[in-house]
């Protein structure tokens, strides 16, 4: 049934076959950081937001533009990375990114204000961008095409570990140093890595690389910017119909649009859309990009209600987050397995379904639910991420020349982040809207000039309230049930989002290949509208 090993002609030099699994550690290892900081963002966002000397005193807007910062500039450079890497080769693309993450991170880590956090956030998301298209080019480039769709299950299992690692080490940080140390810890891993991967890793390049789109890369990162700008005012100001909100959601559409007629015209594009016309590709695409807009939503307010409402401390907060990634790290390696068995339409549709309807159980939990409910939830949005991520991964890098590596996998994580950051700014404004619509009627009592904050999320109101000390004490049960409406409601759309990335991939992604089909066809199958 299967082409014996010793017949298939090799692409890769012996000597780096050889090493392909120590490689792909380096690999891991570099993919870790990128991960690992946002995760362990997750579990310091609220000490972040908590006033001077323990935090920053950052509002949840400001938060909201901490993470988006780097997420966005990552997005917005993740493909001219990937193409720059595909010029200059991977391998120095990987070292010189490691080393501006490196960096961002020390001055993160020293940051005096919620400004100076967001800018040098956004330098490390300069960085990142060159860093994880990278891994995955070089991958696919140290492995054979029999072997690819394995290593990228385990290089997906490695992102479960990251996110299993960041928060436990997030709060053990929180729990001994200051909030900075988040950000700190990244410069010993990157230290490493660079040691490493100048050891191991070769250099790769596509022999016949694009030309950078500078234009393209402006006017998508302008694009983005003014969109989630205008998305998170919506919600910090609790009125989308404001005038200044109004304009500059419009304002990033259009610049969006923009961009998109720019690259069908451009002879060097940072985003070949031919590539869309490939069905299974854009299914993909789309089921990465909506299940992270759910995820990362619903990870955002997930802190609040364990460390607010639970009263869980960051540590806490952590070691309940590691089923999530337990779930990843058991699962995702082994995902193909059941692509094998059921093809990629109905691994996926489940994987999807399990998603949407652990997000619906949100919608359930109360402040006093017992807490082995929230990680059988978490387990199992683990697994059905797991289901997804894996097979849309293989799908995408397989859609596409082997020398456009980087351009694949820079589109797969650009979507990717690009989901991520407007799950964040949508369902994170949903969450403020729909809080402050609910806590309103109780701020009459605070004074005047402190009202609007207050109402902005469930930690400004605690803030305000234990200023007042006794008489704020008459605030907390009422912060508390507004933010768990608030959190049922926002549950309840990431799920809907959810639902909608079931749909695209249950009628666009290729089902089971037929018995005796040869791995060469089911590529072909793959690839049949490219």
């Amino acid at each position: 049934m299967t082409t014996p090993a010793a017949s298939v002609e090799r692409r890769v030099p012996e000597a780096v076959h050889r090493r392909r699994w120590a490689i792909l550690g380096v690999l891991m290892l570099s993919l870790l950081i990128v991960v690992l900081d946002n995760s362990i963002l997750n579990v310091a966002i609220k000490t972040i937001s908590t006033p001077a000397p323990t935090g920053l005193g950052a509002t949840q807007s400001e938060l909201e533009w901490a993470i988006n910062a780097y997420t966005l500039v990552f997005a917005g450079l993740l493909f001219t990375a990937g193409l720059l890497g595909d010029r200059l080769g991977r391998k120095k693309a990987l070292l010189a990114g490691l080393v501006v993450f490196g960096a961002g991170s020390a001055l993160a880590a020293e940051s005096g204000s919620p400004a100076q956090l967001i800018a040098f956030r956004a330098l490390m998301g300069l960085g990142a961008a060159f860093v994880m298209p990278a891994t995955l080019a070089v991958l696919m480039n140290v492995f054979e095409r029999d072997e690819q769709p394995k290593a990228i299950g385990i290089w997906a299992g490695g992102v479960g570990l990251a996110i299993a690692i960041g928060p436990i080490t997030g709060g053990v940080l929180l729990a001994h140093f200051w909030w900075g140390s988040v950000f700190l810890i990244n410069v010993p891993i990157v230290i490493i890595a660079l040691a490493l991967m100048v050891w191991l890793v070769p250099d790769s390049r596509d022999p016949r690389p694009g030309r950078v789109d500078i234009v393209g890369v402006v006017l998508s990162v302008v694009g983005l910017v003014l969109l989630v700008y205008g998305i998170i005012k919506g919600g910090q100001l609790a009125d989308f119909g404001d005038a200044k909100v109004l304009a500059t959601i419009a304002a990033g559409l259009a610049v969006l649009a923009f961009f998109v007629v720019y690259e069908k015209r451009s002879d060097h594009p940072s985003i070949d859309v031919t590539y869309f016309r490939n069905k299974v590709f854009s299914a993909a695409i789309a089921a990465i990009a909506l299940v992270f807009f759910a995820l990362m939503g619903v990870t955002f307010f997930s802190v609040f209600y364990t460390q607010s409402v639970r009263g869980y401390s960051a540590l806490q907060t952590g070691l309940l987050m590691l089923p999530l990634a337990a779930a990843q790290m058991i699962f995702a390696p082994r995902a193909r397995l059941l692509v094998d068995r059921f093809g990629n339409r109905a691994t996926t549709t489940a994987g999807m379904v399990v998603i949407a309807t652990m997000l619906a159980a949100f919608a359930t939990l109360k402040a006093d639910t017992p807490i082995w409910i929230l990680e059988v939830v978490f387990f199992l949005m683990g697994t059905g991420m797991a289901h997804i991520m894996t097979p849309t991964s293989v799908v995408i890098m397989q859609a596409l020349p082997r020398e456009k590596a980087g351009s694949a996998s820079a589109l797969s994580n650009t979507f990717r982040q690009v989901g991520g950051a407007l799950g964040i700014a949508v369902l994170g404004s949903v969450l403020s809207t729909t809080y402050r619509d609910r806590i309103e009627d109780k701020l009459p009592l605070l004074p005047a000039g402190v009202r609007h904050t207050a109402g902005e999320s469930i930690e400004a109101t605690l803030g305000v309230a234990a200023k007042l000390g006794p008489n704020g004490k008459a605030l907390v049960a009422p912060a508390n049930d507004a933010f768990l409406h608030a959190m049922h409601v926002t549950a309840l759309w990431g799920s809907g989002v959810a639902v909608i990335g079931a749909i695209v991939v249950a009628l666009f992604l290729p089902g089971k290949a037929p018995a005796g089909q040869s791995g060469k066809e089911e590529e072909q199958l793959v690839a049949a509208d490219h």
